[in-house]
């Protein structure tokens, strides 16, 4: 349903250096710039952008599909090297379904990113 989704963050240079780190062991990288910056693995689908100079950006939550749950542990490696805060270590969530393998982390906006795989080991 969804064709791209955009994030407004207070430093860009911060924001593009934490996803060129978190989303490359899922096969992101970045495909546009410059202006808001596009990421993705072939045409952007997830854009930061700077937010305006007298606001604060609301945090949201963001998954993004790894294709295998190595990718979801290298996701949350990086992120931990990058300095995030973890929220969630990688693991399964049978709450959402059996397959459900998840790892959550902040990034430098507040924002909950998570990187996700739905199939079984």
């Amino acid at each position: 349903m969804l064709d791209h989704f955009s994030v407004a963050v207070r430093d860009l240079k911060a924001s593009a250096a934490f996803y060129d780190t978190v989303l490359a062991p899922l096969g992101g990288r970045r495909i546009m710039e410059p202006g808001p910056i596009g990421y993705g693995v072939d045409a952007p689908d997830f854009w930061v952008e700077p937010a305006p100079a007298d606001s604060a950006p609301a945090p949201v939550h963001i998954a993004f599909t790894a294709p295998d749950r190595a990718a979801v542990r290298a996701f949350h490696d990086a992120a931990v090297a990058a300095g995030a805060e973890v929220l969630h270590a990688p693991k399964v969530w049978p709450e959402y379904h059996a397959g459900y393998y998840g790892a959550f982390v902040r990034d430098p906006d507040g924002n909950n990113v998570e990187a996700v795989c739905h199939r079984p080991e």
